[in-house]
């Protein structure tokens, strides 16, 4: 049986150990690995950056002088697997300040025999350079190890003769002096510089002032042509925007009236459905109950049509049998009158011209009536003549034309009848 092992990138898992007594070891950075109960052994070693302040105190240099001298490295155990194996040899089972302590050693030894062999000057004004000789001396040992220097730089260079601070016054002297006959050099050569500036300025300036007045008569002339062209462009500019004006009030009209337009085209449309929803209320209203109520008067009309129907086919029934019982009076009056006739007709015949003259004359009274009947409405004739006997001439004729008539009437000559032929004598 075992266990599986897992291990982060800033570690390295060690397992050594294994079945049938293998030598074999595993080196795990960042992974995981599989380790026997009781047969194996696991290991871990940091991978992390280990800061150092290699510190030498009162170190000679090359020239004599006590140096203290310290620093900053940042190192770390190298991944590769052939150098973790070597620092695994070397520090596993060790903490961190014991690893520490190991590699802070080696730096300051070599710290130290590298201080031997510079100056102060060396040492002083070129850490950097100094920096780089420790890394560069010191990286094969602690690389013999399983361990990487990242950085090393100077952190503080001192002394206890007050050396250092002797040698920055009297360079800081040195640099005062060469500054100050700088400085009265500079003020020298800056005068006769003013000098020559000067009279170069004055040249310039009459060229300046000569080229000023050149300028400033072509700036005239130039200011009155652009006026010119900026009035006209001004005058193009002014019809141009009243025309653009004009186009543009011409598009808002048209806008305007198409917006008219479109609104006189939605109230048209609100009034059509206005008026479909009138109709239909209308129609809901009005037409529906006139609908009803025509359909009400109709049904009353076919009652009333019915009943008129049936109402009248029993008066056409009652007249029908009046009239067949009038029917059966005329036919006996008319059959008695028939009769009548007859026997008149019989006497007439049996009579001749003398029964015709009797009828006629049973006749003439009805026809005078009848003729005379519109006169019998007036109230009074008046007859304008100036003689009275022209009056009595106009009855006698009347009279005298009265037998013609009857004749043209009734084809009976009444001058035949002897009385009325005795009349018309005695008239003669």
């Amino acid at each position: 049986m075992g266990s599986c092992l897992t291990v982060g990138p800033n570690e390295a898992l060690v397992v050594s150990g294994g079945c049938c007594g293998s030598d074999d070891k595993t080196y795990m950075v960042g992974g995981w690995a599989w380790a026997w109960c009781l047969i194996s052994n696991t290991q871990r070693i940091t991978l992390e950056i280990m800061t150092l302040q290699p510190k030498c105190e009162d170190v000679e240099t090359k020239e004599g002088v006590a140096l203290t001298v310290t620093g900053v490295a940042q190192v770390k155990v190298i991944t590769d697997e052939d150098l973790l194996a070597v620092a695994c040899e070397q520090f596993l089972g060790k903490t961190v300040v014991e690893i520490k302590s190991v590699v802070l050693q080696t730096l300051e030894g070599h710290l130290r025999s590298i201080l031997g062999t510079l100056t102060v000057e060396e040492i002083y004004q070129d850490r950097d350079e100094f920096a780089k000789l420790v890394r560069e001396v010191a990286s094969p040992d602690v690389g013999r190890m399983g361990i990487e220097i990242l950085s090393f730089t100077i952190k503080d260079v001192y002394d206890k003769l007050d050396y250092l601070s002797s040698l920055g016054k009297s360079q800081t002297a040195a640099v005062q002096r060469d500054a100050d006959i700088g400085v009265a050099e500079a003020e020298r050569d800056a005068g006769i510089r003013e000098a020559e500036c000067k009279k170069e300025m004055m040249d310039v300036k009459f060229m300046a002032d000569t080229k000023m007045a050149d300028s400033k008569r072509e700036l005239e002339l130039r200011k009155a042509s652009f006026n010119q062209e900026v009035n006209t462009k001004k005058a193009e500019a002014q019809l141009a925007y009243e025309l653009q004006a004009a186009k543009e009030q011409q598009k808002i009209r048209l806008e305007e009236i198409e917006i008219e337009v479109v609104q006189r085209k939605k109230q048209i449309t609100i009034e059509e459905k206005e008026i479909i929803r009138t109709d239909k209320e209308l129609v809901a209203t009005v037409k529906r109950p006139a609908e009803a109520e025509a359909y009400k008067i109709e049904q009353l009309a076919e009652g009333r049509k019915l009943k008129t129907v049936l109402t009248a086919q029993a008066q056409a029934e009652k007249i029908k049998k009046i009239g067949e019982a009038q029917a059966s009076c005329i036919e006996a009056v008319g059959k008695a009158e028939a009769e009548k006739m007859r026997l008149k007709a019989e006497a007439y015949q049996q009579y001749g011209q003398a029964a015709q003259t009797a009828l006629v004359l049973e006749a003439l009274p009805k026809i005078a009536s009848k003729v005379a009947m519109p006169l019998a409405r007036t109230k009074e004739i008046v007859i304008l003549s100036g003689d009275s006997s022209r009056v009595t001439s106009e009855v006698n004729r009347l009279l005298a034309e009265l037998p013609v008539s009857v004749n043209a009437l009734t084809g009976v000559d009444l001058t035949k009848v002897p009385l009325l032929q005795k009349l018309s004598a005695t008239q003669a």
